[in-house]
């Protein structure tokens, strides 16, 4: 009885807060400002101040007040616009990933054991993987072998499904357990070895034999479970009973995303201002417009507008082949997709505003002579978007400047009015990392 009051408790919490965070999106709305001009009087949408860095917040509004409807040189038939990335940058943390792990838990996989075979090995070279990625005994860890022992235990999984038994009898044995450690391993493994091309389509070949409607029943489940979670970062060892034959291994996965009013709110402040809004992700496209079409969190961008990853279809239902002849949407493939989808239909130009979060932004934020401004959410990261923020830091203060940071608590997944960031797990408020310091 004392376990079941509990659990209600924690339920009845959990959904308050999904309630909260959800409603706390949907407030995003452009706020309506009077403005007097040669004596008469005007309504103008602009961006609420919310926990933006007051110099980022400034930077954002200037552009809307030079590119949007209310300037006297603004063309209707010539509307700018702004493009976003969105894991990381519209929520935090990344819906593709949190549906990776949700799938997971619930087995909800439409794969026989042999196409679940077929697609762990899909496209990936075989070998060792680079050398951080061994077993706990200091040893090398190879495709062929951690994909074998993901085949055993998908296999018994499978099969005890098949015969009756239920999810929570199933994901308490240790054979789920080593599932689920070696194969959040596999994709961390195959990212850092193989490289984005490679391990950026790889998650997305799991979604095979579900139909467009499934899958995005799917992934709002995830999302609104995950909105309820707490944000974290949870480590995993298999079990020392089923070493197999690539031993045993640890790996690691966040939990938890969080909702970005101010983002919503400029998007929402963008297009009433006549400037269209566009979301360009190295996720699968269909899966992220759960997120940012849906009006219950508050993003409300139109579905031709976001552009990520696509799968081949064949009978309703995915393939696990990446679509031909349609961009990568990643990296410089970001950059491609906006051309071919975007400014090849507004006259060749491209974004007055760019926003993202990471290295495969990159190129999307620094190819079009068009932007006037990049807004970097700041996660405190290295490589290209560590210079890109080292630029954005030294023009804090200056007026026309090009690059702004957007800081954020990672322990709240909310914003913060500064520049600066607090890392998950700690109470310290960095700008840059030392690499970028340099």
């Amino acid at each position: 009885m004392k376990n079941r009051v509990k659990g209600s408790v924690m339920t009845m919490i959990l959904s308050l807060l999904l309630f909260s965070t959800i409603s706390t999106a949907s407030a995003g709305q452009a706020m309506l400002v009077k403005k007097t001009e040669n004596n008469r009087h005007k309504y103008v949408q602009v961006l609420d101040e919310g926990k933006w860095a007051p110099h980022t917040y400034k930077a954002v509004q200037s552009l809307i007040d030079k590119y949007g409807k209310n300037n006297p040189k603004y063309n209707p038939k010539k509307k700018p616009y702004a493009v976003f990335d969105w894991d990381n940058t519209n929520i935090m943390n990344d819906t593709e990933e949190a549906l990776f792990v949700y799938l997971i838990d619930h087995l909800a996989y439409k794969l026989t054991p042999e196409e679940f075979s077929k697609i762990i090995r899909k496209d990936v070279l075989p070998g060792e993987f680079s050398g951080e990625y061994k077993n706990l005994e200091g040893n090398p860890v190879t495709i062929e072998e951690i994909a074998a022992d993901v085949d055993r235990d998908y296999q018994f999984l499978y099969q005890e499904l098949q015969r009756g038994k239920s999810l929570e009898e199933v994901t308490a044995t240790d054979d789920f357990k080593d599932f689920k450690t070696k194969l959040l391993y596999m994709y961390e493994a195959i990212n850092d070895t193989h490289g984005a091309n490679i391990g950026w389509k790889w998650i997305l070949y799991f979604f095979t034999n579900m139909t467009r409607e499934e899958l995005q029943s799917l992934g709002e489940a995830s999302n609104d479970a995950n909105l309820g979670r707490e944000l974290s970062k949870v480590t995993l060892k298999s079990p020392e009973s089923l070493k197999g034959e690539a031993g045993i291994v640890s790996s690691s996965y966040y939990t938890g995303i969080r909702l970005t009013p101010e983002m919503s709110n400029l998007m929402h402040t963008l297009q009433a201002n006549g400037i269209d809004v566009f979301v360009v992700t190295a996720s699968l496209g269909d899966l992220v417009e759960v997120f940012a079409n849906n009006p219950k969190y508050g993003y409300n961008v139109p579905k031709n507008n976001i552009l990520g990853m696509r799968l081949e279809m064949k009978d309703g239902n995915y393939e696990p082949y990446y679509k031909e002849d349609w961009p990568f949407t990643g990296m410089h493939g970001k950059t491609e997709v906006i051309q071919k989808e975007i400014a090849s239909k507004k006259g060749g130009r491209g974004p007055i505003l760019v926003a993202g979060d990471s290295n495969g932004d990159y190129e999307m934020m620094t190819e079009f002579s068009d932007t006037e401004l990049v807004l970097i959410v700041n996660r405190v990261s290295g490589g290209n978007i560590g210079k890109l923020s080292a630029i954005a830091a030294s023009q804090i203060g200056e007026k026309n400047a090009n690059y702004v940071l957007q800081g954020r608590d990672e322990n709240t997944g909310l914003w913060i009015p500064t520049e600066y960031t607090i890392k998950l797990g700690t109470n310290e408020k960095v700008l840059l990392t030392d690499v970028a310091l340099k």
